[in-house]
């Protein structure tokens, strides 16, 4: 009978994605793939990465680009952090004289934590880490009837060392490699099919009827609703925009003219909130300019992961110029795909008239 290890690598040999990341031991190329995954599905992340690789094929014309350009080529993909860790990594990575060979050197870089390192050195270097993400999380606490809330530090202990002394020292990668995708195909979710599963002979979880509870979760964070007018300004061609700052969502992209409004939950929403567009961060005159902006929509929904933006479209177009709130810029509406815009932003665009 197969040991646990190798039924995932006889599994994964058999049934692994053929991913172009994959087909390469290049560390900035495999690198690439695991930061674009991080918070993005592979259908998704595939087509980025194969722009990002045919833009900037290594890391030192990665470094020469500017973060406007890797922002502008990230756009689309959401936590636009990663962008920014990326693009300060390969500044990282060109002053040491290449890519680091080393668990603790691959952890050193900017945006990579204990997961992304283990991925990276197991699979461009064979370094003996074990990789653990949510879905092998799964996969050990279905398998082994572990019970400890993931999330948890107690968990991240317990699972990291139960995956370590798993982990075969000739095919480390491999075996990462195939826990992920065992747990994205095979042990998923929802409705796993365990009865063509290789490990359900062996699975606690199937034996004692807890496929469907765990792994155990604890209880997330409550989510906050914030609100946003966003405003498009239409002037003889033109549009005024601003860079969002640092300290917040979206930090170096660009959005039109926002009122930012934050609200603790939606029962706060419409109980004598200012509804005037840009009231917060425009001077009063401005906003008297602004009685004449149309309504495009209100209420567009958009979720972030511990956030729901409630958000109400404008179009202003003054007969006069109007004097810009402080940060904002000229520039011709026919530029705006030059800047690097939140998918938000985009969706102002798509209701315009």
């Amino acid at each position: 009978m197969q040991s646990f290890s190798e039924t995932i690598l006889s599994w994964y040999d058999t049934y692994g994605r053929d991913l172009p990341w994959r087909r390469t031991r290049d560390p900035y190329a495999i690198w690439l793939s695991e930061i674009i995954l991080q918070q993005t599905r592979i259908a998704q992340g595939q087509a980025y990465w194969e722009r990002f690789m045919a833009a900037w094929p290594n890391v030192e014309a990665l470094a020469a680009a500017s973060e406007d350009e890797v922002l502008r080529l990230w756009q689309g993909l959401g936590y636009y952090s990663r962008a920014r860790n990326l693009h300060a990594a390969t500044q990282q990575i060109v002053a040491a004289g290449g890519f680091p060979d080393t668990l603790a050197g691959i952890r050193a870089l900017k945006g990579v934590g204990d997961y992304t390192a283990a991925a990276i050195g197991s699979i461009a270097f064979g370094l003996p880490a074990a990789v653990v993400d949510g879905n092998v999380y799964r996969v050990l606490a279905r398998h082994y009837g572990i019970e400890t809330p993931i999330g948890s530090t107690a968990a991240k202990k317990e699972f990291t060392a139960l995956a370590q002394s798993l982990l075969p020292a000739d095919r480390p990668g491999d075996f990462n490699q195939g826990m992920m995708d065992f747990g994205a195909l095979q042990c998923t979710p929802v409705a796993p099919p365990c009865a063509i599963c290789p490990l359900a002979a062996s699975c606690a979880a199937l034996a004692t009827g807890r496929v469907d509870s765990l792994p155990v979760r604890e209880k997330g964070a409550a989510v906050q609703t914030r609100r946003f007018d966003y405003v498009y300004v239409r002037f003889r061609g033109r549009t005024a925009i601003r860079r969002r700052g640092p300290g917040d969502i979206w930090q170096g992209l660009y959005e039109p003219l926002v009122n930012d409004q934050r609200l603790k939950s939606d029962a706060h929403d419409g109980g004598g909130i200012p509804r005037n567009p840009l009231g917060r961060c425009a001077p009063t005159a401005f906003d008297q300019r602004l009685k004449g902006a149309t309504l495009l929509k209100s209420n567009v929904k958009h979720q972030l992961t511990h956030r729901t933006l409630l958000v109400d479209f404008y179009l202003w177009e003054p007969t006069e110029e109007p004097a810009l709130p402080e940060g904002y810029i000229w520039i011709d509406e026919a530029e705006l795909d030059r800047y690097a815009k939140p998918r938000l932003f985009e969706l102002l665009l798509e209701a315009l008239p």
